[in-house]
């Protein structure tokens, strides 16, 4: 792999100017069709076969009228005042009347007829029913709902909205996420030491990203996709653009550290190196997210194959604009250094630097580190595993859901909403549940007391506060119950009450009705239990893939055993303080979260398939540097330190870089971009600098050779990729008068330069 990036790297460099073009031109077109043909983005999470789905499916088809949204409209009183007073009564009427008139609307409740007044007198609410489905209620609609309760508002009344219709749209690019980007920023600058250097990750990492995110808006005028994907997207697709970016540049200046080391030979040498291990941990990113699919969920599928693309734009930008970018800049990003006498014994100074003075090139926090750590590794390991177990605890409690509007934020109408009618109706009302019974199988004259004798059973279930009169479809073949909990949305009560009440199931099937229990909440429930139930193959899924993939990489067993253990401890400490945050309800404050309540549901899987991809990534840059010195020295303790040295600085930017950006969006509004920001955030650096920093080298000091041995039978077939570049020709130099000339290890006939095997032999 590295020969061939060799050669693709040094063709980027001298078609520069074409692979920034054609980069342009792709930017262009892609941009042209997301702005003016992208397509309408989702905030719902359905997922077919699941029983609330299949419920909403027979309501659009059998009772089309029922399956509309519903913007919910509460009014609330002032505290010494009650909404029966006749100038409250006449405001809202008024404004209701007006709402009546709203394009799409075909019907509007009345609070003063319906009887959905609370007991005080001072809340209430009506209920504005759209022609379309909840997410297709354009905003012009809602707009205009809003503007119709103006005299409600002018007569002193709080009007606040909920429903399902009403879901808030999920925006990025606030001042967190561009704080983030500035934190990115500095990071690099301080990593590269040149502001120059800082700015082209940057730049090439908004292309990429700014393709990716175009041209998944232009896709989703095709396929049905949440606005998360977009915003998952560019999370990730800015995060490994950057740290991808970083690797490359960051090796090309290392090596433009000798004065007489050529430009365009060290761009080539920086691709075929950092650019196998971009490579190949970029197609580890790829793959775990595109594993999303195996869970059988088409928001989740679409959203992961939407950060891939993403992703694979990064790899290729890394490979191809990158090297040109540098080409374009020259002998301007070499830094600065005193110029000493070159060696005339070229070949000893290469093996100086290689073997003898890692010490002197290294960072000398990263040695010191390195030193630290794998000096008593068995303790080190220790700590590091009963902290990260501590860590993981909370996770003990898991609970998945998707979040009610308890979780938006305080001063939204869709919180206030939620607030009031819990205060009016009690806690149960935001999560009511929807009987739907099929009745087309049960006698004509028999359908009436079916449905009835099904609510008064419905109505002696413990948990459940009301049951409402049923609601018919025309031809009184379906029938809709709205159920009223006694909890809220994310109470483990009302999870069991929707079990609950689909036990009743059996006793309406035998009169040849069907029932289902449906709505927002049991949506939820349900969806959260498809994920669950997908939890262990796709785990099973991801750790086969890592010990096959680094398998390949370092030809080794233990390594990868290694790895997968690692990555199950960041995964499993990410989860607990995500558990002990949002569910347990600490940090609210600082992190500006109005309401704890269950993980979002599909956030495991995510938090998975992306820390997986991320994780490979550091222990692919970290590790190769280790093999890449153990192969020219054969000495497992030097290529350790050796190894943390050359790696730690960088990787510990690329952490922090991907810190900061998905920290960015743990201040975003919307709660499920939130706490993916955060799991992502917190997943990265415990991974990066727990387990690839600490335990890793720990692990790898207590193995010894044993780390790098591979049975026979295996070795033989297992490929040889070479991310190390051990088959690279020797480095290019440039003479004092300016001309530029090849030392290879195979002369001046083109041959390709010894083998890894002669490369031992003549190191040793």
């Amino acid at each position: 792999m590295a020969s061939r990036l060799y050669i693709w790297g040094q063709w980027a460099v001298r078609r520069r100017g074409r692979v920034m073009a054609v980069w342009l031109l792709l930017l262009a077109v892609v941009g042209g069709l997301g702005i003016t043909l992208h397509g309408k983005v989702t905030n719902e999470f359905s997922v077919p076969g699941i029983e609330s789905q299949k419920a909403q499916d027979l309501l659009e088809e059998k009772f089309p009228t029922a399956a509309g949204g519903v913007a919910r409209v509460v009014f609330a009183a002032p505290e010494d005042g009650t909404l029966t007073e006749p100038k409250a009564e006449s405001a809202v009427a008024a404004s209701l009347k007006k709402a009546a008139d709203v394009p799409g609307v075909v019907n509007v409740s009345d609070p003063a007829r319906t009887g959905t007044v609370s007991e005080s007198r001072r809340i209430g609410y009506a209920d504005v029913l759209f022609r379309q489905s909840a997410d297709s209620v354009p905003e012009t609609s809602k707009d205009a709902l809003s503007e119709a309760m103006a005299q409600a508002r002018d007569a002193g009344l709080e009007v606040e909205f909920g429903g399902s219709a009403m879901q808030p749209k999920t925006e990025v690019g606030g001042p967190a996420e561009i704080v983030g980007v500035m934190i990115a920023f500095a990071v690099l600058a301080l990593a590269l030491g040149s502001l120059v250097a800082a700015g082209l990750p940057l730049l090439t990492a908004v292309v990429g990203v700014a393709i990716g995110v175009l041209g998944v808006q232009f896709v989703s005028r095709f396929v049905e996709m949440t606005s998360t994907a977009t915003v998952l997207a560019l999370m990730i697709g800015l995060a490994v653009g950057i740290d991808y970016a970083l690797f490359i540049i960051s090796r090309h200046r290392e090596q433009l550290a000798d004065p007489d080391t050529d430009v365009e030979d060290s761009i080539a040498r920086a691709v075929a190196t950092a650019g196998s291990a971009v490579v190949f941990a970029g197609a580890t990113v790829i793959i775990a997210l595109a594993a999303l699919a195996v869970t059988g969920i088409p928001f989740l599928t679409i959203m992961g194959l939407a950060a891939a693309v993403t992703v694979l734009l990064a790899v290729l930008i890394a490979i191809t604009l990158v090297p040109a970018v540098l080409g374009l800049f020259g002998e301007r990003l070499r830094p600065r250094a005193r110029r000493t006498e070159r060696t005339k014994d070229t070949e000893s100074t290469e093996s100086t630097k290689d073997t003898g003075s890692t010490e002197r090139a290294a960072g000398a926090w990263g040695l010191a580190w390195a030193r630290i750590v794998t000096r008593k590794p068995l303790i080190v390991l220790l700590v590091g595993v009963i902290g990260m177990l501590a860590l993981a605890l909370p996770a003990r409690d898991l609970r998945l859901g998707l979040p009610s509007y308890a979780s938006q934020p305080s001063d939204s109408t869709q919180h206030k909403s939620y607030d009031l009618l819990s205060e009016g109706f009690g806690p149960g009302f935001n999560a009511t549940l929807t009987a739907v019974v099929d009745t087309s199988g049960i006698p004509a004259a028999e359908r009436t007391a079916t449905v009835t004798d099904l609510r008064t059973t419905l109505a002696r279930e413990p948990g459940v506060a009301a049951v409402a009169p049923p609601v018919t479809n025309p031809d009184s073949t379906l029938a809709v119950v709205a159920v009223v909990p006694k909890t809220g949305p994310d109470a483990q009560a009302t999870t069991d009450l929707v079990h609950q009440l689909r036990d009743n199931a059996p006793g309406i099937a035998k009169a040849g009705g069907t029932l289902y229990i449906a709505g927002a909440t049991a949506a939820a429930i349900d969806v959260a239990g498809k994920l669950s139930d997908a939890l262990p193959l796709f785990i099973a899924i991801i750790v086969i893939l890592a010990l096959i993939l680094l398998t390949v990489a370092f030809r080794s067993l233990l390594v990868p055993v290694k790895a997968a253990l690692g990555f199950l401890l960041s995964v499993a400490a990410a989860l607990g303080a995500t558990v002990w945050v949002f569910q347990n309800g600490h940090l609210n404050g600082v992190l500006d979260i109005p309401s704890a309540g269950p993980v979002t549901s599909f956030l495991p899987v995510l938090l998975i398939g992306v820390l997986f991809g991320l994780a490979m990534d550091y222990e692919v840059f970290l590790v190769s540097r280790m093999r890449e010195h153990f192969e020219h020295t054969g000495s497992a303790s030097e290529a350790i330190t050796h190894g943390v040295a050359r790696s730690g600085r960088v990787v510990s930017a690329a952490a922090l870089i991907m810190v900061a950006v998905f920290g960015g969006f743990v201040f975003n509004h919307d709660p499920i971009i939130k706490s993916i920001g955060f799991a992502l955030a917190f997943g990265v650096f415990i991974d990066a600098f727990v387990v690839r920093m600490t335990l890793v080298p720990a692990a790898m000091a207590l193995l010894g050779r044993r780390a790098w041995g591979l049975p026979g039978r295996l070795d033989r077939i297992t490929p040889d990729v070479d991310i190390e570049g051990a088959k690279l020709p020797q480095r290019a130099t440039k003479t004092w008068g300016g001309e530029d000339h090849e030392d290879r290890e195979s002369g001046t006939d083109g041959s390709e330069g010894e083998s890894r095997e002669e490369r031992e032999v003549a190191v040793r």
